[in-house]
């Protein structure tokens, strides 16, 4: 674990048996794990040595070896599934909830969001309907990101105060708006290691895939081979600015052999 910064991991709903997805399309299901995959990967990091930690906990930098675990859109896997095994491992976590999609069939209740809560996890903000927020006025950004803290807070009973970009899609308009809302950090999908040195409003996280390796997800939590995949995600995110978020997201489903809607 000798890397000079701290991995921020990110996760999406878990798999489990005789339970539907919330969604089919094989661009969500590429970054959906089955429940024991994730459980090998927190046993992993118990077994190293690295501490779990959440997104409050990872900004001050502790020393010794840790990774930053994160949880987006709320699904009630976080609670079902995400949560026992972290509890059992003795590891904590950023759970960022759509606030629009609470009671939602798949996703957290408003109580079950308090159940997360009070079982000591972080509760963050992942917008109000998942929208990518590059491609809002200064009124859908309000909804997205103003409107769905002060929704989460009022549900949670406490400030929220740690935000992450749906799909990874922001700009510049998309931190001031957060930094003006009160939030102390956003979280994006950028692949590369924090430090600190690293804006607290450009957290970069590595997306876990449900083809990853056990080895592999070592070599990640050390920091091993991130380059690569910046190389890549560099060329997507030129490509997503070049023809647009939702003729990108077309060419990628037809890519990954998603039906036309």
């Amino acid at each position: 674990m000798a890397h000079p910064g701290m991995i921020f991991l990110m996760y999406h709903e878990l798999e489990m048996a005789s339970r539907g997805l919330c969604q089919s399309e094989p661009g969500y299901v590429r970054y959906i794990l089955p429940v024991e995959t994730f459980r090998s990967q927190m046993k992993w990091l118990q077994q190293a040595g690295v501490r779990g930690l959440n997104v409050s906990q990872a900004l001050k930098y502790p020393a010794g070896p840790g990774v930053c675990i994160t949880f987006d859109d709320g699904c009630e896997t976080d609670l079902i599934a995400a949560a026992p095994i972290l509890r059992d491992l003795n590891l904590n976590a950023t759970f960022y909830l759509t606030a629009g999609f609470l009671g939602k069939p798949g996703y957290l209740s408003a109580e079950q969001a308090r159940e997360l809560d009070a079982a000591g996890f972080e509760i963050g903000c992942h917008s109000m309907t998942h929208a990518y927020l590059s491609d809002l006025d200064e009124f859908g950004l309000k909804r997205e990101i103003v409107e769905a803290k002060q929704r989460l807070e009022e549900i949670m009973g406490h400030e929220i105060e740690h935000f992450s970009c749906p799909g990874g899609r922001y700009n510049a308009r998309t931190i001031a708006v957060a930094r003006s809302a009160g939030f102390r950090s956003v979280a994006n999908s950028e692949f590369h290691e924090n430090t600190p040195a690293t804006s607290a409003y450009d957290l970069g996280r590595v997306a876990m895939l449900r083809d990853l390796p056990l080895g592999k997800f070592g070599a990640v939590c050390r920091g091993q081979g991130l380059w690569k995949k910046r190389l890549w995600h560099q060329i997507r995110r030129g490509l997503q600015k070049m023809i647009g978020n939702r003729m990108y997201d077309r060419v990628r489903g037809a890519l990954l052999g998603e039906s036309p809607e």
